[in-house]
């Protein structure tokens, strides 16, 4: 079986088969010098005929989708998922910044359409319906990640220079903000809730990575913030 290979920033990186190929600070894929991401955080191995992403840190979790965003697993500490779909779409936050590499494969064992899925311990994502306000929310705080032109990075805006791209009150973005995050957790998206009905305090990011893995925002509702501005009350804009 062909060794799969991974994209990161529009450059490609091999799998050397019989080598397990990690991903982290210090790794055969550097994703940054981030301190809080981990030295090997992720790795790429074969076992069993299969090409396994196994998560190796002791911290951080991933979002892991198909190229559809339908089929949806959340890759925690010590879990792992076979490699079975041509692509998969891998997203990790650390500190403030959201990373995105790609895995490309050959052999495709699972594939989606948009009217049926197949799942092997993930998520399958239904339909979530926003308002207005946030879907504009989501996408203020995932601009920098929806202008990359492939996989990358992208720095997550705090709450405060969220709402003032939109023009709004840090407490009207705060208020928005619980209210999509409430929506997402109750349909069972994980990692917006640090337990005991608290928020989680990485919630911001968990948010983007959710959204933009899912398809439930994408580079075409950018246009939605300059729109947002040039309406809010105020503006100069003609």
């Amino acid at each position: 079986m062909k060794a799969p290979r991974i994209e990161f920033c529009g450059e490609w990186y091999d799998i050397t088969p019989g080598e397990p190929f990690f991903v982290g600070r210090e790794s055969d894929l550097i994703i940054d010098e981030n301190p809080f991401l981990h030295r090997r955080f992720l790795s790429i191995s074969h076992e069993n005929d299969l090409w396994w992403l196994s998560n190796v840190g002791n911290l951080l979790a991933a979002t892991v989708t198909d190229t559809t965003g339908q089929v949806q697993a959340w890759l925690a500490p010590g879990a792992r998922l076979p490699v079975v779909f041509p692509e998969l779409q891998v997203m990790f936050s650390a500190g403030s910044t959201t990373y995105e590499f790609t895995i490309h494969s050959e052999p495709e064992y699972f594939g989606t359409t948009s009217l049926t899925t197949m799942q092997a311990g993930t998520t399958t994502v239904g339909p979530v319906h926003l308002t207005s306000s946030q879907r504009l929310l989501i996408v203020a705080l995932a601009e920098n990640v929806l202008k990359q032109d492939s996989p990358g990075r992208g720095e997550i805006p705090a709450s405060a220079d969220a709402a003032a791209r939109l023009g709004w009150t840090q407490t009207a973005f705060n208020r928005k903000l619980d209210n999509v995050c409430d929506k997402l957790d109750r349909i069972g998206v994980r990692g917006l809730r640090g337990g005991r009905g608290k928020l989680a305090t990485g919630r911001r990011s968990r948010l983007v990575e959710y959204a933009v893995s899912s398809r439930l925002v994408d580079s075409d509702d950018l246009v939605l913030l300059d729109r947002e501005r040039s309406e809010a009350p105020g503006s100069t804009d003609s």
